[in-house]
């Protein structure tokens, strides 16, 4: 209301009774049954087919989507996937909205995972880390720095393996593609830390110090849904881009 003081418009914070959190576990149980159901449903109907919706956040989506698309046409075409590019940090709500079927996250060391009790998640593999044109994190604690767009995985992971060696680090640019990234290195504005998937090909100039630090890709999907033909088509078809 026009007048109110801040302390009038602010909200409480909002805590579940117990009796509200044994009433989520319960709904959870019961879309965890409804998830095998249709699975099961699906299976005994035959090979997967029809709209296979796919989130993927930017680097997974260019590198390894391609090659998984092409095996997954060829094995069950009957499927019709649909891609979306996501940040990790949205897949969980936009996968229990049903909005996706299956989706690639990522995972960084220094960052707590972003996937929820709603959700299963299957290994796919693991890749390093690479600082751009610095030996270690702690020699770029003057230097600017390149990072994603804030809430983004991406950029937490920046922040804090720069707290874990000490510093605040100078964010002047935020970027979230990595192929930008890498430019904006190559042309001095910054230094900035780059996963494999997305090092592959470093533009001419730019030194990659391999760090120990990992970044984990993995399959997410709704409990209860792992089964499903349509599903299972695809986390197989990634592990077969993978391993190609």
């Amino acid at each position: 209301m026009y007048g109110s003081s801040p302390a009038s418009t602010s909200n409480p914070p909002v805590t579940l009774t117990p009796a509200g959190r044994l009433l989520v576990e319960h709904a959870q149980a019961v879309l965890e049954q409804l998830e095998r159901a249709s699975a099961a449903l699906a299976a005994v109907r035959g090979g997967p087919y029809g709209p296979l919706r796919v989130g993927a956040f930017p680097s997974a989506a260019r590198v390894l989507l391609p090659p998984a698309l092409t095996r997954l046409a060829a094995a069950h075409p009957g499927l019709v996937p649909m891609i979306s590019e996501i940040d990790p940090a949205d897949v969980s709500a936009a996968l229990r909205a049903g909005e996706l079927d299956v989706a690639l996250v990522h995972e960084y060391d220094f960052v707590p995972p972003v996937t929820d009790d709603s959700l299963e998640t299957e290994p796919l593999f693991a890749e390093t880390m690479y600082l751009t044109d610095r030996a270690g994190i702690a020699e770029a604690s003057g230097d600017p720095w390149i990072a994603a767009t804030p809430g983004t995985l991406c950029h937490t992971m920046t922040i804090r393996a720069c707290q874990a060696a000490g510093f605040e680090p100078d964010v002047r640019h935020h970027i979230d593609d990595f192929d930008t990234v890498l430019a904006f290195a190559a042309a001095g504005q910054g230094v900035a830390l780059v996963p494999r998937l997305a090092a592959r090909t470093p533009p001419p100039g730019v030194r990659l110090t391999p760090l120990p630090i990992e970044r984990r890709t993995l399959a997410a999907f709704r409990r209860g849904c792992g089964e499903h033909p349509a599903v299972r088509a695809a986390i197989a078809a990634f592990h077969q881009a993978i391993n190609a």
